[in-house]
C-alpha cells in the first residue's frame, strides 16, 4: 500500500486517488504533532489502510523527533493497542 504525505495539508493519504483514506494532523506546538482525524472510505475499511496510515504517521513523528497526541479516537485505540511501541513518542 503506498502512502503519501502531504504536510502543506497536514495530512497522510492512502487508497484511490479519486477518495483516499486519510489521517489528518495539525502541529499545535513546537515538537507536537496531533492526529486529529482518520477516514477510511466505506467500501475499503477492513483491509487494513488505518492501521498502515497510523503507523506511517507514527514513524513520522519519530522521525521528526515529535511528541504525539491523538485527539483522533482511533489512533488513541490504535496507541493503546501497540502502548510498548509507541510509549517513548506520547505527549
Amino acid at each position: 500500500m503506498s502512502i503519501q504525505h502531504h504536510p502543506d495539508e497536514q495530512a497522510f493519504t492512502a487508497g484511490s486517488a479519486s477518495e483516499p483514506a486519510e489521517l489528518a494532523y495539525s502541529l499545535p506546538a513546537p515538537g507536537v504533532i496531533d492526529f486529529t482525524h482518520t477516514f477510511v472510505p466505506e467500501e475499503a475499511r477492513g483491509q487494513g489502510q488505518a492501521d498502515e496510515l497510523a503507523r506511517a504517521g507514527l514513524a513520522y513523528a519519530r522521525q521528526q523527533h515529535l511528541k504525539v497526541r491523538t485527539s483522533c479516537e482511533f489512533m488513541q485505540a490504535f496507541v493503546q493497542r501497540h502502548q510498548q511501541e509507541y510509549q517513548d513518542i506520547l505527549a
